[in-house]
Parts: C-alpha cells; structure tokens; sequence
C-alpha cells in the first residue's frame, strides 16, 4: 500500500511537471510568433497612447527578425517571412543604439522618403502634412494642451499634441530615409525622443510588432494586480481599444 502511494504521488507530481512545461511552452510560441504584451511607461504616444496602457503587440505583421525571439539571439539577419510597413502603423522597435531597448512611435517616413518638421507642421517628400486644430488633450493634472488631427498621404489619421509651437522638434533639417530604414516620431511631439533626435532611422530588422490594441488601462501610476485600486484608477474607456 505504502509503495502505491508513494508512485502515485510521483506521477502525480511529474503530470503537474509536464503540464506546467507545456504552459510554458505555449506562452513562449504565443509571444514569439502571435502576440506579446507592452506596457506604456512614457507621455511620448500621448494622446493615442497613455501611462499606464496595456498593449498587445502582435508579432506577425511584418515577419521576425530575432528581435522577435526572447533575448534576442544572434541566429539570423534580416527578417523571416517580411511584410513591409504601412505609414501611419504604431510600431514597438529596438533603439538602434541600444538594442535592448523597446520604443514605440508612429512611423512617419518610409525608405526614400524626405522629412521634415517646419513651424510644427510634417513635411514628406516637400508636401505639407494637413494640420487641423482639434481642441484641447486634458492632462491628469487639468493641464490643457493643444490637439492637432493629421491625416498622412496614405489616408491614416490620428491625433497629436503640440504645447510649444517653437519648440526645438517642431523645426528640423530634412532627413533623406535610407532604403532599408524607417523614420519614427511620437504623437506627443514636443515630449517625444524619436527620429529627429539621436533614435535615426530605424532598420526594418529592428522592428518587434504592430500596436494592435489597448487591452487594459491604469491611471495613477498603478499596477494592475493592486485590484483594489481599480475603482478608483482602472480607465474602462481605453479597455479593448483597437489601434491597427
């Protein structure tokens, strides 16, 4: 009876072994092939992308690079199974200075594309990006700051924030995208280290996945597991908002 026991009880714990490897397993094909989850940690995105939103960020978009893989291993160059970008796309990226750190701006310029900001306005390939007032983004603080609408070529359209209108960002030299390279701003134009500043140009190999959706929104510098304060911080609004 007694050695009974005993084998079940190793069975018993080698099935609850094999179950939790499998889990494993499944969440690592799921984060490198389908989706993974990003949080926002900056005001760069604003007013698209707040503090405390929650993304899923899906992998497939545009093929994988070994950005895609976990700890990024040296296995391959250029991307597997690619599909170029779109203007307009929210792209998560690896710096290219620092490879080992995740962005996530709009992408703005395309390979052989001119660009450029003059007086606030975007500017690609000489042509004036449509700029149009659009009331006033409230921060948390109730401080208001102006909002612009800009539609790109492509017919994307998305909001932007521009609190100077004379700040260092808001005019730039022209910037001649190399082929095989991306140009990356944030919508929160004058809060936003990106393409105009020391991200450049971003290789396509860098890039880690499309923006698709805000699954879950905390305010307050909250952290979602303190479910206690989700009265009081959860943004409903934001929950299961699509941005692909």
């Amino acid at each position: 009876m007694v050695d009974r026991a005993v084998g079940k009880k190793k069975e018993g714990w080698g099935e609850t072994v094999k179950v939790i490897v499998q889990a494993l397993l499944l969440a690592l094909v799921i984060r490198t092939v389908l989706f993974q989850p990003f949080s926002i940690p900056s005001g760069s995105m604003m007013p698209t992308l707040l503090i405390g939103d929650y993304l899923f960020v899906s992998k497939w978009s545009y093929g994988f690079s070994k950005y895609s893989l976990p700890f990024s291993p040296d296995l391959f160059e250029g991307r597997v199974l690619a599909s170029d970008p779109h203007r307009g796309d929210v792209v998560v990226f690896r710096k290219p200075s620092e490879p080992q750190t995740d962005y996530i701006k709009r992408l703005v310029g395309l390979p052989g594309d001119r660009i450029q900001m003059r007086g606030g306005v975007l500017y690609i390939n000489g042509q004036a990006v449509p700029k149009e007032p659009a009331g006033f983004f409230v921060t948390g603080g109730g401080t208001q700051i102006p909002q612009f609408r800009e539609t790109l070529p492509n017919g994307v359209t998305y909001l932007t924030l521009d609190a100077d209108p004379d700040s260092i960002g808001d005019n730039t030299r022209e910037f001649d995208v190399p082929a095989g390279h991306y140009f990356m701003m944030g919508d929160n134009r004058d809060n936003s280290l990106d393409s105009r500043f020391d991200v450049g140009y971003v290789p396509f190999e860098n890039f880690v996945g499309k923006a698709q959706m805000i699954f879950f929104s905390m305010e307050n510098d909250t952290s979602p597991l303190e479910i206690w304060n989700w009265p009081s911080s959860l943004r409903p609004s934001r929950i299961f908002t699509w941005l692909g």
